[in-house]
């Protein structure tokens, strides 16, 4: 199971509630061992979740751990196997600003990315908690596990975008990235935009918590986590188009390497730009050598480009637009 604060907690692959007894556990697991084997029609993935999912609970001191709110994965021991009731640190709070070692150029950024989903995430966990509660660190891994599915998809995607910004900022000089930008309403901002020489791109960063699938140059994700989520990255990047009067030359997704099987894959057009679903650890490699398909851009369009988006860019405010 991945850190992620979507992610299905343990109680869940177990499919018992949070107070359940050790010894309810226990049968639970059982019972999931043998639903999900793959000898006896599961597979392995699911079979490897519910291992993973009773070393984080299976005996009092690491599940009084994970309770209290102590790392969703146990800590490697020296030996290469896992400490049980060690803390793993969860890098769910922003992180600080750390002084740049390296000295080679990076890209030209604007905006703030993961800002008006991490806002969002905070005034929805306090509203959640109740007027007059204490919410104490709103980062804590007991209470985001705790909170509504929507609750931790908000953060899930505001770490997802924070991830890919970090990546959009080692493509060097020559790349130009805007953040967070406003098409008419901050639920359906486009997270980034990203013009190089290879061409441009809009882009959504997500955090589903589970494998996406592709059907007919569609994603198909969890329940309650979108609806046609490439065809809304599509009516997005057309509004930006509009204003600004460039031409996109992709659009694509970018989720969690456990979340796709394969790097990438070019799902098919839309208005002419190429669209396509790629893993975090792929992005990097894609933008430099641009996607197949996607139209490049080079001399003084490229300069031309960059000044119309400056001019239209318009950024998701806190609380707003």
């Amino acid at each position: 199971m991945p850190d992620s604060p979507i992610s299905a907690t343990p109680y869940e692959v177990l499919r018992v509630p949070s107070t359940a007894t050790m010894d309810e556990l226990k049968v639970a697991y059982r019972r999931r061992l043998r639903e999900t084997h793959p000898d006896t029609g599961g597979d392995a993935v699911s079979f490897s979740a519910v291992q993973e999912a009773w070393e984080r609970i299976g005996t009092p001191d690491v599940r009084a751990a994970y309770d209290r709110g102590a790392g969703s994965r146990p800590s490697a021991a020296p030996s290469g196997g896992f400490r049980q009731g060690a803390p793993f640190e969860q890098p769910w709070a922003p992180r600080s600003r750390q002084q740049q070692s390296d000295t080679r150029p990076r890209a030209r950024s604007y905006g703030h990315p993961g800002g008006w989903r991490r806002e969002r995430y905070l005034t929805l966990v306090r509203e959640w908690v109740g007027r007059g509660e204490s919410v104490g660190d709103p980062y804590d891994p007991a209470l985001v596990r705790s909170a509504p599915r929507d609750l931790r998809h908000l953060l899930a995607d505001a770490l997802a975008e924070e991830a890919t910004a970090r990546t959009l900022a080692d493509l060097g000089i020559g790349f130009t990235v805007w953040h967070d930008v406003d098409t008419g309403a901050p639920e359906q901002k486009l997270d980034h935009i990203v013009l190089g020489p290879t061409g441009l791109y809009a882009i959504l960063s997500e955090n589903y918590g589970e494998a996406v699938r592709v059907r007919k140059g569609e994603l198909i994700v969890p329940r309650g986590l979108g609806d046609r989520p490439m065809h809304e990255l599509g009516v997005r990047a057309k509004v930006v188009a509009r204003a600004a009067r460039v031409k996109f030359g992709a659009l694509l997704i970018v989720v969690p390497d456990d979340e796709l099987e394969e790097s990438q894959l070019v799902l098919g057009s839309i208005r002419g730009a190429t669209t396509a679903v790629v893993s975090e650890s792929r992005l990097g490699g894609l933008l430099r050598e641009g996607l197949p398909g996607a139209r490049t851009i080079g001399g003084t369009e490229l300069f031309d480009v960059r000044t119309r988006l400056q001019s239209a860019v318009r950024f998701v405010g806190v609380g707003g637009s």
